[in-house]
């Protein structure tokens, strides 16, 4: 196995602080991607033993990382990022636009990192229309938290799909 990201040194032009998160989500970006590279679409919405499929993990980690990052800059979710949350694990997306989208949130993840004031870590962020409180580190934290939640969840759901197939 290739030498983890956490072990690589750091990412260019993401502050110190926050290169853990940085790590984190290109760990993840990393095995999403070598995972899923032949998947078999058909598969892509199975549910073994009632779970999520593969497909919600990858719609739903893309759709946090944008989330938690509009939240980390002080802003409320738009429309379309409400709609989108409600189509979370809705076949008729295929494997190759999930995984575009899956990349291209982490590559918008590392651009925010890379602009990011160590400065403004501690600063207050609502989440949510009840604006529960949390910080501009605690939220990028949960980002990274949370997709490495979701690639180990997603991991096992395809092992156990492919199992059952034979593959």
């Amino acid at each position: 196995m290739a030498t983890e990201y956490w072990m690589s040194g750091p990412v260019d032009n993401i502050p110190a602080l926050l290169q853990p998160v940085a790590h984190a989500l290109l760990q993840a970006n990393l095995e999403i991607n070598d995972l899923m590279q032949d998947y078999p679409e058909a598969l892509l919405w199975e549910k073994p033993a009632g779970v999520a499929s593969p497909g919600f993990h990858l719609q739903h980690v893309s759709g946090v990382l944008d989330r938690l990052l509009t939240y980390a800059r002080g802003e409320m979710l738009s429309a379309r990022q409400l709609a989108a949350l409600g189509e979370e694990g809705q076949p008729g997306v295929s494997l190759h636009e999930l995984l575009d989208h899956f990349n291209a949130q982490v590559h918008k993840a590392l651009v925010q990192l890379s602009v990011t004031s160590e400065a403004t870590l501690t600063d207050f962020r609502g989440v949510g229309r009840k604006q529960l409180p949390s910080t501009v580190l605690g939220l990028l934290f949960h980002a990274a938290e949370h997709t490495m939640r979701h690639t180990g969840q997603l991991l096992v759901t395809v092992k156990v799909i492919l199992d059952q197939q034979g593959r």
